[in-house]
């Protein structure tokens, strides 16, 4: 069938032409707001931790003795009488419990990629980031009933909601394997990834006010409600690939047809041997799983050093938590403009730009952490330096996240699976390592944890560096309607 026929129904017609946006933006956005969903549905624990669970280790009385002259010990507690009550806590929780709380969700994380991934490339990805969002809002929603429960009835839902997630980044790129021309593609994507570091931030800026004004279940119940809107809304408005899309122009899906193809037709089935095995893989594996492990460090834990060390108050901690994603999502953006224009201007060539960017946000983002690990009890400075830390590390976005579609646009879906699923170890056994390298929670022990997540992260991109690469590999169906990699050097 002639993928430019205009079947589309009457009423599809007309959405189409009061529509203010094309489709693929339309598209991009809703993975925007599916990964806001996911990220406040998975970092809300971190928060809620805080205040749920009686510290063991640092009494009042030991907290008013400490002064900010103690840059490796604790600082003081900034004064709040709400606050003075609420970091009493609730639950017994050790710290090495609360570590495998929080490491749990990244077990189910873990198994669920590829299967997710697989579905995603062979069925369509619509659904399957659909469904992953819809068990989150679910999983969300039952959380403070889990928590009353007992641990190990979080974990367990911890483990579910992890398993939902797994296929949501794979499913996000199966899409933008359809929607997202070349030339776009860094622009599209970091808005669309961006996501993540938009949903940090709303939960680190969100949570803290819900925890100060509000009861602590009530943070679990608004972002699980406000996940449950956009599956109602994405399940209408989206579809897997522009050819079957109700609302699409001819004018749009012509371009698409022209820049991306139908990357669904006729898809073999995916070749595992030349897939696992080629140098690209390894480099998107490694590098993918050191960032992983900065990244998921400051995620789930910058909450608690802020709390346990820097001792900001409940509702403070929400707010100086969300300023380095803030940062982040702005470099992420400007990046991705940025990347594209290095690439259409041909100043740079496309893997030349992947390169670049991931090495970036790999020493920048380890040299900062380690700095305002140095900065004491100087409130300030601290929350400037992981300010800092976190908007170099927002170039990743135009790099090694993108490249995955850059190498196999017909299964991105199964290699991001795959370099997500391995990458999800660092997310598993990072909190319980943290909570053991930190059994005092005081800045000392901490330094260690910020300066080996710097060395992990320079590594990685190193390798990214010496064995990447952003040309579509002979696997791919693609291969042969793509320009040869020799072609593409002056691009």
């Amino acid at each position: 069938m002639d993928h430019r026929d205009d079947s589309r129904p009457e009423w599809g017609k007309s959405v189409s032409k009061v529509c203010l946006l094309p489709q693929r933006v339309v598209l991009v956005l809703m993975g925007f707001f599916s990964l806001i969903c996911a990220f406040t549905c998975r970092v809300s624990l971190s928060h809620a931790i805080t205040i749920l669970a009686i510290s063991n280790k640092i009494s009042n009385k030991t907290i008013a003795n400490l002064t900010d002259e103690a840059p490796d010990g604790v600082c003081q507690q900034e004064v709040e009488s709400k606050d003075a009550v609420e970091h009493i806590g609730i639950y017994t929780w050790s710290e090495t419990e609360k570590g495998f709380i929080l490491g749990s969700f990244y077990f189910g994380y873990l198994i669920s990629h590829l299967p997710g991934g697989v579905l995603a490339d062979k069925y369509g990805a619509k659904w399957v980031v659909a469904f992953c969002v819809g068990v989150t809002a679910i999983c969300e929603l039952l959380s403070p009933t889990s928590i009353r429960l007992g641990p190990y009835y979080l974990i367990t839902l911890r483990v579910l909601m992890g398993i939902a997630q797994g296929p949501i980044f794979p499913g996000l790129n199966g899409l933008l394997s359809s929607w997202a021309p070349k030339k776009e593609r860094a622009t599209l994507g970091t808005i669309c990834f961006g996501g993540s570091t938009m949903g940090i931030i709303l939960s680190n800026a969100c949570s803290g006010l819900l925890l100060h004004y509000y009861t602590w279940p009530v943070m679990f119940y608004v972002f699980g409600s406000l996940s449950v809107i956009w599956f109602f809304v994405f399940a209408i408005i989206c579809t897997s690939s522009p050819f079957s899309h109700p609302f699409i122009t001819p004018k749009e899906r012509e371009y698409l047809a022209d820049e991306v193809g139908n990357v669904n037709k006729d898809k073999p089935a995916i070749p595992w041997k030349p897939l696992l095995l080629s140098m690209p893989m390894l480099s998107l594996i490694v590098s993918q799983m050191g960032h992983d492990w900065g990244y998921y460090v400051m995620v789930t834990n910058l909450p608690l050093y802020m709390a346990d060390v820097i001792r900001f108050s409940i509702r403070s901690n929400g707010f100086v938590t969300a300023l380095p994603y803030v940062a982040m999502w702005i470099a992420s953006l400007i990046s991705g403009v940025v990347a594209d224009w290095l690439i259409r201007s041909g100043k740079l060539r496309l893997v030349t730009v992947r390169k670049l960017f991931t090495l970036l946000s790999a020493v920048l983002p380890g040299t900062f952490m380690v700095a305002a690990s140095y900065a004491g009890c100087d409130k300030a400075l601290v929350v400037a330096l992981f300010t800092i830390s976190m908007w170099t590390m927002g170039m990743y976005y135009a790099g090694q996240k993108l490249s995955a579609l850059d190498i196999s646009p017909s299964y991105s879906s199964t290699i991001t699976a795959v370099i997500n699923g391995l990458g999800s170890f660092t997310g598993l056994f990072a909190p319980p390592i943290i909570g053991l390298l930190t059994p005092d929670k005081n800045n000392t022990q901490w330094r260690i944890v910020f300066w080996a997540s710097a060395v992990i992260l320079t590594l990685s991109a190193i390798v990214f560096w010496l064995i990447g690469s952003a040309d579509i590999q002979p696997y791919d169906p693609m291969y042969e309607k793509s320009e040869k990699p020799e072609e593409n050097k002056n691009k």
